[in-house]
């Protein structure tokens, strides 16, 4: 399975929640583009994590690859791009359901939960 994105990326902003870090064992770093950028060959298997969202996975290794929610762009795991995209983390959501075991000692911005400042996601 390989996807490709055509147009830019978003910052990559970490998200803490508790979904998140259950999925991934920590937290989650993505960026995201807009849905119809991102060509996608092969097999993605998808769980609906929510009512709102699914999570999109290899279906040969078990990787995260996307999480799909509302709005035109689907987020994109920072960690599957090839190369150096020339992206930096910008900033962290839902910091109050982040994990005991770690801390936030960066001077990014920081949101207790969504903050559509910090992300692409339309929820209204």
């Amino acid at each position: 399975m390989t996807y490709s994105v055509s147009g830019s990326l978003q910052p990559v902003i970490a998200c803490h929640c508790s979904q998140c870090r259950k999925a991934s064992g920590h937290y989650v770093a993505a960026t995201s583009a807009l849905r119809d950028s991102v060509s996608i060959t092969g097999n993605v298997t998808w769980f609906q994590s929510s009512q709102k969202a699914r999570r999109g996975f290899c279906s040969v290794c078990g990787s995260n690859l996307f999480w799909d929610g509302p709005g035109v762009n689907l987020s994109i795991h920072a960690g599957t791009l090839d190369g150096d995209p020339g992206l930096c983390l910008a900033g962290h959501i839902f910091c109050a359901d982040k994990g005991t075991y770690y801390g936030l000692n960066d001077t990014l911005p920081k949101a207790d939960a969504y903050d559509p400042d910090l992300t692409t996601m339309v929820e209204k």
